[in-house]
């Protein structure tokens, strides 16, 4: 029997956070249920197909449909408080390594343009969005930003830094959100960007050009370039369709909320 899409552990992190439904004064057709709607935003993040060709006989009413539940929750804020909740049933599990993390960048192509997007120097200038994504010790995606593919990726290792939501666990004490140590290659090697973890009071472990070999970090950054594939798994992210980069970004943190699931059935 196939794994239900919306398993019963993620529509319990999911329903508490959805927005009530307006009232239908003059009545109107049945709205689609929410976990309906979530299944099939899962469905279209996993397996990449457009929102038109959505399989009718799933019950998740019209593409446009799951699409615009998409787009309010992500004005509602559903998917960043997602993925914070699931974080902090993490931590609760004393299952975020927080002594170390790593910060890397991917970028991927944008068929349609759209907002955060540049010109790909890597691949012949075509247009690209780039993602840039902080992980815990252990992999778990921690904070995550979007820019064009052209902006340098010293240049995001603050905003990355401060997309980390604070972190609570139902006990007494301050919320965490900042890791020990921060592991990056030789693209961050700035005197800025080592200022700006210090500020935050984070030690940074940056490789040097010309200095420091960076096989020598590579022991710890090498998790988050196994995050960037396990998002990749989502066949929605390999390329970028959405104009909007709100849609984009929805999607993105959906699938680093689905990632921290699959650490809480590993760990917890």
């Amino acid at each position: 029997m196939a794994k239900p899409l919306v398993p019963d552990d993620l529509w319990a992190a999911v329903a508490p956070l959805l927005p009530p439904e307006r009232p239908k004064p003059q009545g109107g057709r049945p709205r689609v249920s929410d976990r309906a709607a979530l299944t099939g935003i899962v469905f279209v993040l996993t397996t990449g197909t457009a929102w038109e060709r959505l399989p009718v006989e799933m019950g998740c009413g019209s593409g446009m449909t799951c699409w615009r539940r998409l787009r309010d929750w992500q004005e509602a804020g559903v998917w960043s408080r997602l993925h914070r909740v699931l974080l902090e049933r993490l931590q609760a599990a004393e299952a975020i390594d927080w002594s170390r993390a790593a910060l890397d960048s991917a970028s991927i192509g944008a068929k349609r343009g759209g907002a955060e997007i540049g010109p790909n120097p890597t691949d012949r200038g075509k247009p690209g969005t780039k993602r840039h994504l902080i992980t815990d010790a252990r992999g778990t995606p921690l904070g995550l930003t979007l820019s064009g593919a052209n902006r340098h990726d010293s240049r995001m290792l603050a905003a990355t830094l401060d997309a980390v939501p604070r972190v609570r666990t139902g006990g007494r004490g301050r919320p965490r959100r900042r890791p020990g140590k921060l592991h990056a290659d030789k693209a961050y090697d700035h005197r800025r960007c080592r200022q700006e973890c210090r500020i935050r009071g984070v030690t940074p472990r940056i490789a040097r050009r010309s200095i420091e070999s960076s096989q020598r970090l590579g022991k710890h950054r090498w998790v988050v370039e196994r995050t960037f594939a396990w998002i990749n798994r989502f066949r929605r992210l390999t390329i970028r369709y959405e104009r909007r980069a709100d849609i984009h970004l929805a999607f993105t943190t959906l699938a680093c909320a689905l990632v921290c699931l699959n650490q809480i059935r590993r760990f917890c």
